[in-house]
């Protein structure tokens, strides 16, 4: 496969996503970093969303529930790379009826070298991080020549 190397932008985009038990924790966590977050673009879940922008005041970009279509919307807004960074705080413990919607999102932010934080001390050290409020280059798949071949 060939890579290339895009330049991820001084103010991110960010999906946020939460299992229903995670949602108290992802509030929680977005409400002590809202400052830094508010200089971002941030996209949501539904439900997330809805709660985020009700009880965190974040303005959020809201999608369907996860659940209907919702992480694949994330997932489709990362292979056409306008999401930069995914929070999920996913519940380990709790079998999801979305299962495989989760693990094709987390493989697509994989796929395309997006930072992905699963917990809140992931979370806590990709926010402190120097290259959060920063440009950082990184490297992405280059499907250039194979989408030339196919038209």
């Amino acid at each position: 496969m060939q890579f290339k190397t895009v330049t991820a932008a001084k103010n991110k985009h960010i999906a946020l996503v939460a299992h229903d038990n995670m949602k108290p924790a992802l509030l929680k966590w977005c409400a002590v970093h809202k400052e830094k977050l508010s200089n971002h673009t941030l996209y949501a879940t539904g439900t997330t969303g809805s709660v985020l922008k009700a009880k965190a005041n974040l303005d959020i970009c809201s999608l369907i529930s996860g659940p209907l279509g919702g992480d694949q919307q994330i997932g489709a807004l990362i292979t056409e790379q306008k999401i930069d960074m995914l929070i999920f705080f996913w519940d380990p413990l709790e079998a999801q009826p979305h299962d495989p919607d989760v693990k094709a999102l987390l493989r697509l932010a994989a796929v395309w070298n997006i930072p992905v934080a699963c917990n809140q001390s992931t979370a806590d050290l990709l926010i402190h991080s120097t290259l959060f409020d920063a440009e950082y280059p990184k490297s992405i798949p280059d499907y250039d020549s194979y989408i030339a071949k196919r038209v």
